[in-house]
């Protein structure tokens, strides 16, 4: 597939918060990660204006296993409470992903060049991504590295076939849809051996609107062109 990468994204802990489950300020994680978190650490690895990540796949190399924790988070109000947080423990996944242009941004047209924006998404992502990377939440720190999808043994890999219900799939952004408003999309997710298979967004059939949004301005005078960046990476 063209301009794709597969990598690996580990960590101690994940929190792929089920929103049916936060009632009163406690967070429990989904048993698998959604498509928008995955979404999230790829755009870690490298992200533009210009560019829509896509996520292919998801591979889930270690058994799901579950810890309660109680935290204190800070109430809007001042001050802190008390509240458990469920997390996944020991978490690794293989990821496959790809890019298109952003064609709800004419105004970066100017930044479209595919194979300058591979070369910088393979290296920041040989380096270990341009922005910090989590597993869900801020707390949940992780690690990305290159790999080749599918290769070495995973948990699930002759589990047959696990349904997870109904899932939030991901968001919709204006500048990604060109509607003036926030959507969340839901699905149902089946994991076939280990591997998730994703669909794209605009093949969800449930999308609920969240509010109304504009989308930020980009252009030539607020984004480094693609041609500038290379240019940096090619005298390191």
């Amino acid at each position: 597939m063209r301009n794709c990468i597969e990598f690996e994204v580990y960590g101690d802990y994940a929190l792929f918060t089920d929103p049916l489950m936060k009632m009163g300020g406690e967070k429990f994680s989904y048993q698998a990660p959604t498509y928008q978190a995955l979404k999230g650490i790829t755009e870690s690895i490298y992200w533009k204006p210009t560019l829509l990540m896509i996520i292919d796949e998801v591979r889930v190399m270690n058994s799901i296993k579950m810890e309660s924790k109680g935290v204190r988070p800070i109430e809007y109000t001042g001050g802190n409470t008390l509240a458990n947080y469920t997390y996944l423990r020991n978490v690794r996944y293989q990821v496959r992903a790809h890019f298109v242009f952003n064609e709800h941004r004419p105004d970066m047209a100017f930044d479209r060049n595919e194979h300058k924006h591979h070369n910088i998404l393979k290296r920041s992502l040989n380096a270990g991504g341009r922005r910090d990377i989590f597993l869900g939440s801020r707390e949940c720190q992780a690690y990305v590295e290159p790999c080749v999808f599918g290769e070495g043994e995973g948990f699930y890999d002759n589990y047959g076939d696990l349904h997870f219900g109904t899932m939030v799939h991901g968001i919709n952004y204006p500048d990604e849809t060109g509607r003036d408003q926030m959507e969340v999309r839901l699905w149902n997710p089946v994991m076939k051996n280990g591997v998730i298979q994703f669909i794209r967004p605009d093949q969800c059939e449930h999308v609920r609107p969240i509010a109304e949004m504009e989308p930020k301005k980009f252009d030539s005078t607020n984004v480094e062109s693609v041609e500038e960046l290379y240019n940096q990476y090619e005298k390191r």
